[in-house]
């Protein structure tokens, strides 16, 4: 069965020439140009992925997000037509996985969203001995996706996973944020790294008190470092 994309839009071309590109990939294609409508179709149809504008009638983009990853983690593309950087920002703080600017070039799109379906695939069931990680206080089974730090378990979204696992099969090394990008989110650095950042925060707040910690490389990236 072909993966499901719902594209929201309120201008129509934009539907059609997203869609044009990934039905030919494959994919099965679903739309909406109203916020509202929007909210319904992702919570009651459960696409893989949805690609949603910021600015829509009835809700927008940012709202819509928020109401969604209360109830769902299913991947979020923004699309925005402005060039302030704060609009991404606040869009991946409200759990976006990634985000375009306004235009677009479809081929992208359709690289950027095979590239989170491989990441958001489903993991085979753990077998009786699963692989367990341990650092410090921190506790990691990869086959369940789960964390714990001093057996608290501790919720994390899909890429705040991949992103806490590469760093941790690879303590003490300095990962830059084009490295983290290509490795964690699948696609070469296109110029943008902010979504490097507001990820590590996220990770940061949600572990606070682990040992080992992820240390800022000021001028490189990133590290988890060694105890």
């Amino acid at each position: 069965m072909p993966e499901t994309i719902l594209i929201v839009d309120d201008e129509q071309h934009i539907i059609d020439l997203a869609a044009m590109y990934l039905q030919q990939e494959g994919f099965a294609i679903t739309s909406a140009t109203d916020g509202a409508v929007a909210l319904d179709r992702i919570l009651k149809e459960t696409p893989n992925l949805v690609v949603l504008d910021l600015m829509l009638p009835s809700m927008d983009g940012w709202e819509i997000c928020r109401r969604v990853r209360a109830e769902s983690d299913v991947p979020i593309i923004m699309l925005t037509a402005r060039g302030d950087e704060i609009d991404r920002i606040v869009g991946l703080e409200l759990g976006a996985d990634d985000y375009l600017t306004k235009p677009f070039n479809p081929r992208e799109l359709v690289a950027r969203i095979r590239a989170i379906l491989r990441r958001t695939e489903r993991r085979p069931t753990a077998a009786p001995t699963e692989t367990e990680i341990m650092l410090g206080n921190l506790a990691i089974y990869p086959d369940r996706r789960l964390v714990k730090i001093d057996e608290r378990t501790v919720e994390l979204r899909l890429k705040e996973f991949d992103l806490l696992l590469t760093l941790v099969e690879n303590k003490g090394m300095v990962f830059t944020r084009e490295k983290l990008l290509n490795v964690v989110w699948g696609y070469d650095f296109a110029g943008e790294t902010r979504t490097v950042d507001v990820h590590i925060a996220h990770l940061r707040h949600k572990l606070k008190g682990m040992t080992p910690s992820i240390e800022t490389v000021w001028g490189v990236g990133y590290r988890l470092d060694t105890v």
